[in-house]
Parts: structure tokens; C-alpha cells; sequence
């Protein structure tokens, strides 16, 4: 059972093995209410699961451990679990999705782990781990549905109250529920006026839908870029208590999360990956109803593959207006790309790329074609040259 008390000796055993990670005022962020970051992205391992994991073995008997423990992941949970493993000199197997960033695989295996990667998601390492706990009769430690991995995980709204009494909210991400039970169990025994919220990815709401149906369920497929949130199934143990301590859980879209990433680099030179940028973005595109308030935000890892932040990069200067692309219908004559450039110019916008093409089939015999990629400044800087190109008399395709 996951109690108050398990968490603070959670907090005690862990002392020596995590690493502190001071809330953050945030005041770039949004001006609708204060923002406070609890950064576990610089935790040991980029993410908080190493909390779990290591209050989780620290607990194991000499037996459970002699056998060797084998856990699946979508990656931060199998670092967690390697670390800790290896810090107590203990055999681990990890079983990972194909899809796991590759950031994440091979810190696996750095920190001392035997790594499976199997085909599918989240749940379907799940299942492979079971079948080979039970084949090889290792020790298996759940990533989210056990007590002492949600008390370890807890510890972080035990830190969050010491630091910060007066908050009035706290904003995590949700994927199988086990950062979200232990930090709404901690905070809810200590003071049950602070609201704790959960976000979950439009692509994967399990527990949201777990929630609404009264009883964990298993979603037929889930998609997003917030890999570390990306479950099917709810944990049985973890629905209860998130049904139990958690005030309301919101979704955000892939989109909102890129954003979110983007403006966690330029405002604060912090890398988080989707599922930790999810509850930033819950509070970015207004999902909760905390205006005004003060609000820590967990986020909860940074373990984001570059090739993936690149592209999430490219998603959220889109989203945000920082970049579009404009088709523009020109006659073909000379002088045509001078006034576009001039009026581009005059805005202050930057020419990223240009294409320029002759009129195809079904077309003005006399047109031709520019597309051009600009960096702007945002969506009203992107309609202030729109107009201006219209007002020009040029077509906009």
C-alpha cells in the first residue's frame, strides 16, 4: 500500500543515490500565472525514474536479488532500473520498444544493462518481460504499478512542499500513472488544498479514458512524440490512486507539446523530451484553470533523441508562427521577385529557402510559381506580410 509514511523512507534511502533538483522560477513562460519548473530532466539518468527504480531494488530481498531483475520501458525507467541494478551489483535485462530513441538504448546499456528491443510499444515490451520473467525466473520491477517504485517517485512532492509551501498547484504528466500517484499522494496528505493536475497526450489518453469509464482500460493503439507517455493501458494500482488524488487530468496535442519544448530551450536553456514539456504545454494553451496561481510544472525528464528534438524543434516554430512557408502566383516578367523580396525585406522577416518554377499544366501560360520559407516573428508578424503581399496585388496559393 502506498502511504505517506513509505514515501518519506523513500525519501531517506534515496538521499545518497539522486541527485537535488531545485524548483526554477520561470516568468518567460506564460503571463497568466507564476510558473515554477521541477527540473528532473538534470536528475542522475535525465529523468525522475531513477527515484523508483532505486527506492524499488533498494527493497528487494537477498533472494529477489540474486535472481536478477528484468523491467521494461519506454527508456527513462530502463536507465533507472540499470543504475540501480548496478549499484547494487545485481544482474539486469531491459526490454525495450523498437521505437525507444536511441539516446535512450545505448545509456541503457552504459549504465550496465542487457537491453531486448521488441517489436510495438510500451505494452508489448511489457508482455515480452513477463514472458521472460517467467522463463528465467529473473526478479521483475514494473515501471509504474508497484507501491515502492510510486512511493520513490513520490519523494519529488515531498521536495516540491519543502521548498515551496505556499503553491497552489502542481502539473505532471501521465503516462501508466506512477509519477502522478506518488507526487498527488505526498502532496494530498500534507496539505489536500493544493490542486495537483494531470496531462496526458492526445494520443494517448489511457488514463483519462481509464478515469471517465470508472476502471483501467486498454486503448487499441496510441501515437505521440512524448514517448515516455506513451501507454496503452492504465496501471490497475496506479488508476486507484490517481482516481483517488489527482483533481483533473487534461490532454494536450503533439503540437502544444512542441512548443512547449521549444520555449522550455529559449526561455530557459532546459532540454526536456515531449513528456516532460506536456505539462508546460497543459499550462502554455490554458487546459487548467490556474490563472494567477503559482504552479510547478514537473519536468520530469530530458531524455530526447537529437535527431527527434530536431524535428520537434522544426513542429513548434511552426506551431508558434516562428516559421511559414509562402506559394505565391507571379507573372513572369521581370521585376516580380525584387517587389516580393521588398516587401519581405521591409518587414524584417528572413528568407530561409526559395524555389522558383515555370507554370505547370492547367495553369496561366504566363505564371510562374515562388515558394519561400521565412523565419518570422510570430503569427501577426506572418499576417503583416500576407497583407502586405495581397495588398501588393500578388496571389497567395
Amino acid at each position: 500500500m502506498l502511504t505517506l509514511d513509505k514515501i518519506y523512507h523513500a525519501s531517506y534511502v534515496l538521499k545518497d543515490v539522486i541527485r537535488p533538483t531545485h524548483i526554477v522560477k520561470a516568468p518567460a513562460i506564460t503571463e497568466d500565472c507564476e510558473v515554477y519548473l521541477k527540473p528532473e530532466n538534470l536528475q542522475i539518468t535525465g529523468s525522475f525514474k531513477v527515484r523508483g527504480a532505486g527506492y524499488k531494488i533498494s527493497q528487494l530481498s537477498e533472494e529477489e536479488k540474486a535472481r536478477g531483475v528484468i523491467a521494461c520501458s519506454a527508456g527513462n525507467h530502463a536507465q533507472g532500473v540499470a543504475l540501480a541494478a548496478t549499484k547494487y551489483g545485481i544482474k539486469s535485462l531491459i526490454c525495450l520498444p523498437d521505437g525507444a530513441p536511441i539516446s535512450k538504448v545505448e545509456a541503457t546499456k552504459g549504465y550496465g544493462a542487457e537491453v531486448c528491443m521488441v517489436k510495438g510499444v510500451y505494452d508489448d515490451a511489457y508482455n515480452e518481460a513477463l514472458r521472460l520473467r517467467d522463463e528465467k525466473n529473473y526478479t521483475f520491477i514494473h515501471p509504474f504499478d508497484d507501491d515502492n517504485v510510486m512511493a520513490g517517485q513520490g519523494t519529488i512532492g515531498l521536495e516540491i512542499l519543502n521548498e515551496m509551501s505556499d503553491v497552489d498547484a502542481v502539473v505532471g504528466a501521465i503516462g501508466g500513472g506512477g509519477l502522478m500517484s506518488g507526487v498527488a499522494c505526498a502532496i494530498k496528505n500534507l496539505n489536500p488544498n493544493i490542486k495537483v493536475y494531470g496531462v496526458q497526450a492526445e494520443g494517448a489518453p489511457s488514463m483519462l479514458e481509464s478515469i471517465k469509464q470508472g476502471k483501467p482500460v486498454c486503448l487499441d493503439s496510441v501515437s505521440t512524440i512524448a514517448d515516455g507517455i506513451q501507454v496503452k493501458a492504465a496501471g490497475e494500482h496506479t488508476f486507484k490512486y490517481i482516481q483517488k488524488y489527482v483533481d483533473d487530468i487534461v490532454t494536450v496535442s503533439d503540437d502544444e507539446i512542441s512548443s512547449a519544448i521549444l520555449k522550455l530551450i529559449e526561455s530557459q536553456k532546459m532540454i526536456a523530451e515531449g513528456a516532460g514539456a506536456a505539462p508546460l504545454a497543459a499550462v502554455m494553451f490554458n487546459k487548467l484553470p490556474v490563472k494567477g496561481k503559482k504552479v510547478v510544472c514537473i519536468v520530469s525528464g530530458g531524455n530526447i533523441d537529437v535527431t527527434i528534438l530536431n524535428r520537434v524543434i522544426k513542429r513548434g516554430l511552426l506551431k508558434s508562427g516562428r516559421q511559414q512557408t509562402f506559394c505565391i502566383e507571379l507573372q513572369d516578367k521581370p521585376g516580380q521577385l525584387v517587389a516580393v523580396s521588398k516587401i519581405i525585406a521591409d518587414r524584417g522577416a528572413n528568407v530561409i529557402s526559395i524555389h522558383h518554377e515555370r507554370a505547370s499544366e492547367g495553369t496561366d501560360i504566363t505564371a510562374c510559381y515562388l515558394r519561400i520559407v521565412l523565419e518570422t516573428r510570430n503569427y501577426e508578424h506572418v499576417k503583416e506580410i500576407s497583407d502586405a503581399l495581397t495588398d501588393a496585388g500578388f496571389k497567395l496559393i
